[in-house]
């Protein structure tokens, strides 16, 4: 049985310091939703002098950067981390891919996902991009990034390194530069590493959150996430760009506690920015040196913008728009295509036609957001939490137990 814990209030000052993450994810959501839907009910909004979805994706990646490493190193316990972030991902996530299936006797599954056993294994440990395997739904591939992100960070903090930010975010941008020379498509091809890392992810989770060989399991992982980073993603330079980006986070939250500088977040993003212009893998528009350098320079404002209000009030829209951020991610890109698939080509609409339907889309997107925040991510995130709390306890023992008289 486990003893109440005291309820503690949380201070205006705690909520308002935390209020400006959520308020950027939410900016982050929505920039990525603007980028899917605009194309199809108004593109002549859709800019081209930078990426909104990219610009979305960077904000996401700096806040994941500045408050993951923070979570672990508070928390101080590499099993109650992976509970959180399991509970935290893999409900919704696994929902999605449900209804995306579901969707597949109307909505064809996208042609990028393989039909082979390797598309299950790249589900299951989310490293779909770095196994170059498309996700049942198109916004999943930066889920890879951020895997791989948390498999590194454990294995730095149970090395006892994880506070070198911004030397490994200056690591990571040289990385991004080389690999960007001369690799033009994946050293590690075929099904085999979805299946082989799918396997290791398991039995590594597994370990890291019972704590026996935990060790030896945060090593593995970590060094499996680095080699398919580099040798197993769609586009290498990209991939180790965007970890110098979230170590980059990291940094910023090193810088703002006294115990970093701001030289190597510099360094580092001199190097993000410099990472395609050389690179044999660069053909996309977005990543022209002016588009890409405008999309960074656009998606560090904002995160510069939101560490300078930290301290004031956000308002109330933005930061329940973080808080839904995580559905509204995962969610509008399958809507969008069942709504494509209901209505054939919504370019053929008029414009008045466009605009009641891009109304109509994000009110059903963000109240079908709402609930599956309210009745799958809030109760199993609770859910995690009490595990963590119940394996934190010590088992009570018969001196624990009061004794009449």
């Amino acid at each position: 049985m486990i003893a109440a814990q005291p309820v503690t209030v949380p201070s205006d000052a705690k909520v308002t310091r935390l209020a400006w993450l959520d308020a950027l994810r939410g900016i982050g959501a929505m920039a990525v939703v603007a980028e899917h839907a605009l194309p199809w009910l108004m593109p002549s909004l859709r800019p081209y002098w930078f990426n909104l979805g990219m610009y979305g994706v960077l904000v996401f990646f700096l806040v994941s950067g500045y408050i993951i490493p923070a979570s672990l190193e508070k928390r101080g316990d590499v099993g109650a981390f992976w509970i959180s972030r399991v509970f935290r991902l893999y409900p919704l996530y696994l929902l999605v891919i449900a209804a995306v299936l579901v969707m597949a006797f109307w909505v064809p599954v996208r042609e990028q996902v393989p039909r082979h056993p390797s598309a299950v294994a790249a589900h299951v440990s989310m490293l779909l991009d770095v196994v170059h395997i498309g996700g049942l739904a198109d916004p999943m591939w930066t889920l890879s990034y951020e895997m791989v992100f948390y498999l590194l960070v454990t294995a730095l903090f149970v090395g006892g390194v994880h506070r070198r930010s911004g030397m490994l975010a200056i690591a990571f941008g040289v990385v991004a530069i080389a690999a960007g020379l001369v690799l033009s498509a994946p050293l590690l091809p075929g099904h085999w590493p979805a299946i082989a890392s799918g396997v290791l992810f398991v039995a590594g989770l597994a370990c890291l959150i019972t704590g026996r060989f935990r060790r030896v399991a945060a090593y593995a992982l970590g060094l499996m996430a680095l080699v398919l980073l580099v040798f197993g993603g769609f586009v290498p330079w990209f991939g180790a760009a965007i970890l110098a980006v979230m170590f980059t986070g990291t940094a910023l939250y090193r810088w703002e506690h006294g115990t970093g500088g701001l030289g190597p977040v510099a360094v580092a993003a001199a190097l993000v920015a410099a990472a395609p212009v050389w690179s044999i893998q660069a053909g996309w528009w977005w990543v022209q040196p002016d588009v890409w350098i405008t999309t960074m320079a656009l998606a560090g404002g904002t995160f510069a913008i939101g560490m300078a209000l930290r301290g004031r009030r956000v308002p109330g829209v933005l930061t329940w728009l973080g808080l839904i951020s995580y559905s509204v991610y995962l969610v509008h890109h399958p809507l969008l295509r069942c709504l494509n698939a209901l209505a054939g080509d919504l370019r053929s609409l008029t414009s008045t036609g466009r605009v009641a339907v891009m109304l109509g889309y994000l009110v059903v997107l963000l109240a079908l957001s709402w609930l599956t925040y309210r009745f799958v991510e809030a109760p199993a995130q609770a859910l995690g939490r009490r595990i963590s709390r119940r394996r934190a306890s010590p088992p009570r023992t018969g001196r624990d137990i009061p004794v009449p008289g």
